[in-house]
């Protein structure tokens, strides 16, 4: 039996529906159910400091937050939550606060008494690290250790009127349920289950949940999962948190998390957003607020007149981009996708080659197209003429841009594939869309969201976008973040950068951008720069080499996933991260 608010993805609609999640108190500020999707951010200040928390707060909630979050390592720290929430309201900001709970059940126990909402993380509340021999007691009785102290935890929050945010973090999964379930979205899933199992037996609600990771493709598969597996339970539908975590800053930053926020929240996922930048965190605000209310307008169209069932989508979608037929080695098949330009495309062959490659001037219908190649331009949310698609079917040269025209890209990309796969058509496909904005970073949110649905699907094989006012070195640039934020494509070095907290032990923003000085020329390297050792190893475990903060001064260098140096004076720690990567084969001078 299905709970009256759960919903399962797989009989919605493929269109812009929200998810309908249950109400949770949150102090003055509740979650879910019909309220708006909520923006919220974390401050950067450290907990101890009340004075300089404060002005911050007043800042970051001034540019709109409407939830505020504070970390809180140990129970010293917890208690200075006390006298910062007092002073906000002093002033009557009654904005919730939100502690953040890493390795430590007594600071939790402490903030629980001074906020509005306390985040656990599942893989390092009580779990430990080292175990050199897992055995089925071992299993158990750390299950059951998570069942009595996590239960006390929440018994006093049900007391105090507080709600918990079960925060699951890829990079910090416990070795206990990788063991079980791998380093995977399952393993992130139950994760999850095991401590909101905890709370449900204690007839416990006011519940968020998150599923957090900086890679893309992990955090949406492992949010449609949970949202899957809550339904199978006939759980009710939790309100969802949701971020793409160490996303970076600046334009890498921004299309990052539109390309994982933005592609759950066009679906109706989601019921509070963070946009992690490392940058002052008030400059997250505006951000989420656009996206969010870029996707919600949505909801304000009238149905669209044609019905695809998300049980067929995913069908079709399954494994599509490789299905598709390639046209020599240019798009198509095991091809990389590629970036198209409707503005001078001969000039892009020569300027940009990595783009339009020389001799292979990949024009649109009206242009000279490239031998052995012929264009069908399509548009999306139309119903398509049959004997145009059995045409398309049988053309071996056939490359299709499939052009959305309306207010909602996502549904009509999706409908437009779904009629050219029902047809057996396999030529390529592009994703065609004129965005009617002049601005950089709204044209840089809008197409990350868009088109990172579609790419994370698992289809299409090349972007084609254009916007009004914006030049066309800047309309390429974008379109390839979002092909290297969907992982499908690497043109460049990705830095992997936390936002920064009241745990970060060294200047991250100038370090950022002197490590991205140093190292930006490197394309397709991956490099971790994170704030402190809490979450930064795991958050960056992907990452090809690591920069962490280890001790006030002091930074460790990782080599994949291993500490190769411990304590480097931080003054000399970029020259010593460079000496690193060299090292390992990695480095090449600058052109």
């Amino acid at each position: 039996m299905t709970d009256q608010h759960s919903s399962s993805l797989l009989s919605e609609p493929c269109h812009y529906a929200r998810r309908r999640s249950v109400a949770v108190s949150i102090g003055t500020t509740p979650l879910g159910a019909d309220y708006p999707v909520r923006v919220q951010s974390m401050a950067t200040t450290s907990t101890l400091d009340t004075e300089a928390s404060v002005a911050q707060a007043k800042r970051i909630i001034g540019a709109g937050a409407e939830y505020l979050r504070y970390t809180a390592q140990d129970k010293r720290v917890a208690l200075s939550l006390g006298p910062i929430h007092a002073a906000l309201r002093a002033e009557g900001i009654t904005t919730p606060l939100v502690a953040d709970i890493h390795f430590n059940p007594t600071a939790a126990d402490t903030a629980l008494e001074y906020v509005e909402k306390v985040r656990v993380n599942p893989g390092n509340y009580v779990d430990t690290k080292g175990v050199k021999e897992w055995t089925e007691e071992i299993f158990a009785s750390m299950h059951a250790r998570v069942e009595e102290r996590f239960g006390v935890f929440v018994d006093r929050a049900k007391e105090l009127g507080r709600a918990i945010r079960i925060g699951v973090n890829h990079g910090s999964l416990s070795e206990r349920m990788v063991m079980l379930y791998g380093d995977t979205p399952e393993g992130m899933v139950q994760s999850c289950l095991e401590y909101l199992d905890v709370c449900r037996a204690h007839d416990f609600h006011d519940i968020v949940i998150s599923m957090k990771s900086s890679n893309t493709l992990v955090m949406t598969a492992a949010v449609r999962l949970l949202v899957q597996r809550l339904d199978e339970l006939g759980y009710p539908a939790y309100p969802l948190h949701l971020g793409v975590t160490e996303a970076g800053e600046g334009e890498d930053g921004r299309i990052k998390s539109a390309v994982g926020i933005g592609s759950l929240l066009a679906d109706g996922i989601g019921d509070t957003i963070r946009v992690s930048l490392s940058e002052e965190p008030e400059c997250e605000i505006p951000v989420a607020r656009a996206l969010v209310d870029y996707i919600s307008a949505r909801a304000e169209l009238p149905a669209p007149s044609y019905s695809l069932s998300w049980a067929e989508y995913r069908t079709l979608a399954r494994d599509a981009r490789r299905e598709s037929r390639a046209i020599g080695r240019l798009v198509g098949g095991a091809n990389l996708p590629i970036v198209l330009s409707e503005q001078g495309a001969e000039a892009f062959a020569e300027q940009r080659p990595d783009v339009l490659r020389s001799g292979e001037r990949l024009l649109l219908p009206g242009g000279t197209p490239i031998v052995g190649v012929r264009v069908y331009e399509l548009e999306a949310g139309t119903e398509l003429d049959a004997t145009l698609l059995e045409q398309i079917q049988q053309d071996v040269e056939a490359l299709v841009l499939l052009r959305s025209t309306g207010a909602n890209p996502v549904a009509e990309w999706r409908w437009g594939f779904a009629q050219l796969r029902r047809a057996g058509v396999e030529a390529p496909i592009i994703l065609c869309r004129h965005y009617d904005v002049a601005e950089l970073d709204a044209f840089r949110l809008y197409a990350a969201a868009d088109c990172g649905s579609i790419l994370l699907d698992g289809w299409a094989n090349g972007l084609c976008l254009s916007a009004d006012g914006i030049a066309p070195d800047e309309l390429v640039k974008t379109q390839l973040s979002i092909l290297q934020a969907t992982r499908l494509r690497m043109s460049k070095t990705e830095f992997i950068s936390c936002p920064g907290c009241g745990r970060t032990l060294y200047n991250l923003q100038n370090t950022i951008a002197e490590i991205k000085a140093a190292t930006s020329h490197l394309k397709g390297l991956k490099i971790g720069i994170m704030g402190c050792i809490v979450n930064g190893p795991g958050e960056m475990a992907d990452a090809d080499y690591g920069y962490v903060g280890a001790a006030p001064g002091k930074i460790d260098l990782y080599k994949g996933q291993e500490c190769i140096q411990k304590g480097v004076p931080q003054a000399q720690a970029v020259e010593h991260l460079i000496k690193l990567i060299k090292d390992g084969g990695d480095w090449k001078d600058p052109e």
